[in-house]
């Protein structure tokens, strides 16, 4: 994510944050309420050293996840999520869908076509049944982490720093609609 908080610090302040369990070295996440608890300080943390302007939360996996958690209780004024894990461990029938639906916050999705965290025939499913507003930046061949396999990116005649620009593109263009 030091990656991503680098780009993102291009179109304004970007404050970044581990959860306890990764602080700590864990592998094993800490439960939900904890993860939620968690984003809510490290926002009123980032509120209080930048208090003016509109907050948008942005996360990679579980973070964009537990950031839609954060929104349902905090006002932000939008969110977006970097490969969002909508299908727990891959398995399609466990889905982690309720939040969404109740979202009322704009929301980007950015997701790549080889991710099995999150299907996109799934997401498209979800994403029409949602309040929110929500867009969809695609990554063709991405996977999880948005990355294109070498082969791919080759063919193009593209770099991984190409694809991620796009994306940076996207998010930019997400944020000034939203102010």
């Amino acid at each position: 994510m030091q990656n991503w908080k680098d780009r993102l610090s291009e179109i304004g302040d970007v404050e970044a944050f581990d959860y306890d369990y990764m602080q700590e070295g864990r592998k094993r996440p800490d439960p939900l309420p904890r993860l939620i608890a968690a984003h809510r300080e490290a926002l009123s943390k980032a509120r209080e050293r930048h208090p003016s302007g509109t907050t948008i939360l942005i996360g990679k996996s579980m973070g964009g996840r537990i950031g839609c958690h954060v929104s349902l209780e905090e006002k932000v004024g939008g969110l977006i999520c970097l490969g969002y894990p909508l299908c727990a461990m891959g398995d399609r029938t466990k889905r982690r869908d309720e939040v969404l639906r109740a979202l009322t916050t704009p929301i980007l999705f950015v997701q790549g076509t080889r991710d099995s965290l999150c299907p996109l025939d799934l997401l498209e499913r979800v994403r029409s049944e949602m309040k929110a507003l929500n867009f969809l930046h695609i990554v063709e061949g991405g996977d999880h982490s948005l990355r294109v396999p070498k082969r791919q990116l080759q063919a193009a005649g593209e770099t991984q720093n190409d694809v991620d620009q796009r994306i940076l593109q996207t998010i930019a263009g997400f944020v000034d609609r939203l102010l």
